[in-house]
């Protein structure tokens, strides 16, 4: 089969496609027969180098999101051949078979039934930006009422936070680099929209004096953010290296997503509803990983990035 690999660190044109060994699922792992692939930038962070490079002679795989059918599965599994899924594939090191591949083996807890209505190529945009926005608004805390601000709102993840926070009645502030957030408020239904600056604390205090409940930080602001917390507060960041100090009582976390297939049927359901929209910007064929991985990077996209195996 064909995967898109990378064996040494570089830019995108290290990525190439690759014929690999057909994975085979053991206990409780499905085999999808993959049909669309979202790309992340935590590929990138793979090929540049900021995960543990391939040891040498060796190549490993790429892809977090998988939308396809259930191929075949391993003792234990409650899946049959032929079901629509959507799947999250996770684990370091990166290994050889992931998401960007024809075949990808997934354990049952990283499965959801593929949105109804939807077709592949959107489908597979949910998975590690829905499962990173739902998992931080759950530590967020958010409840009914509460004021939350979220940074880089018109992004993937934090596009669908903003989208799960209003679900659970919170007011949301969004914060992005867009000059008018027309995806952050007009779709994704946030209720003020604060266009970024070099003093984002102080542009949301304009706003609300007292101070917001609690921060969603996608856009990896860290300290220049945390003085929108008021007293006692939250502030969730989705990166380790933007965790900004702790000060005033505030309870400082950090997301560290993994799978979920509770949460992820879920994301499903809200998709196949219409409560979850899902934005691709362009597509590209398997063979043309190495092209759609420079596209992803050069950035200036609306949506994702995703590659199609037919």
């Amino acid at each position: 089969m064909r995967a898109a690999v990378y064996s040494s660190i570089g830019g995108p044109e290290v990525v190439e496609v690759a014929e690999v060994d057909m994975p085979v699922p053991g206990v409780s792992e499905i085999r999808i027969k993959v049909q669309a692939a979202a790309l992340n930038p935590a590929d990138a962070s793979a090929w540049r180098g900021v995960f543990p490079a391939p040891p040498e002679g060796a190549a490993y795989g790429l892809g977090w999101d998988v939308a396809g059918v259930v191929d075949a599965v391993g003792p234990g599994s409650h899946w049959t051949p032929g079901q629509s899924v959507i799947a999250f594939s996770h684990g370091l090191p990166l290994g050889l078979n992931r998401g960007q591949a024809e075949y990808v083996v997934v354990p049952s807890q990283a499965i959801a039934e593929a949105p109804a209505g939807i077709d592949p190529v959107h489908a597979a945009t949910i998975p590690l930006n829905g499962l990173t926005a739902a998992q931080s608004v759950e530590l967020l805390g958010v409840q009914a009422g509460q004021t939350v601000l979220i940074t880089g709102a018109e992004g993937a993840v934090g596009g669908y936070a903003v989208q799960l926070a209003k679900r659970r009645g919170a007011v949301v502030i969004a914060i992005d680099r867009s000059p008018g957030g027309e995806f952050a408020t007009e779709v994704a239904g946030a209720d003020v929209y604060v266009p970024a600056s070099q003093t984002p604390a102080e542009d949301v205090r304009k706003v609300r004096p007292e101070g917001v409940d609690g921060v969603l930080d996608t856009a990896r602001l860290g300290q220049a953010v945390i003085g929108a917390v008021a007293d006692g507060g939250r502030f969730v960041t989705t990166r380790r290296d933007a965790m900004p100090q702790t000060e005033r009582g505030i309870r400082v976390l950090l997301t560290q997503v993994g799978p979920d297939a509770a949460m992820l049927t879920t994301l499903s359901d809200l998709a196949a509803a219409g409560d979850l929209a899902l934005r691709v910007a362009e597509t590209y064929p398997l063979q043309e990983a190495a092209q759609a991985h420079a596209r992803m990077v050069k950035g200036g996209l609306k949506g994702r990035v995703v590659l199609t195996m037919e």
